[in-house]
């Protein structure tokens, strides 16, 4: 592990991924590092690269959370009960099923959210 420090691992090219990043290091109450996959060696941290390309990642002590978990991730990073409740909820069935859609809308959508542009559209399969 290149850092002890938990690090996001982001798309640097959506404008709206680049912007949420800067937020989510700038408001943390624990330092957070943020990275743009296409920047850093993803291997190093325990993520493919095509891995990296299809969602955001959070890796904290040695642990990569991807998708809806990295968000939870970070909330549990706050240190705050009613935030780290929230973060418990979103990985236990049947909230995370809800969380993982939710996840997956925003990461569909992100080229029409604030701070998106075309080049955030992500080619569905």
């Amino acid at each position: 592990m290149p850092s002890q420090t938990p690090t996001l691992i982001f798309d640097g090219d959506c404008g709206f991924c680049t912007s949420t990043a800067n937020y989510v290091v700038r408001r943390s109450k624990t330092p957070i590092v943020a990275h743009p996959w296409q920047f850093i060696d993803t291997t190093e941290y325990g993520v493919l690269q095509p891995q990296a390309q299809e969602r955001v990642y959070m890796v904290v002590d040695g642990q990569a959370f991807g998708g809806h978990e990295a968000f939870a991730a970070i909330l549990r990073l706050q240190k705050i009960w009613f935030l780290s409740a929230i973060a418990f909820l979103m990985v236990v069935p049947p909230i995370c099923w809800l969380s993982r859609i939710g996840y997956r809308l925003v990461a569909k959508y992100r080229h029409k959210l604030p701070g998106g542009t075309p080049a955030c559209k992500i080619e569905t399969k």
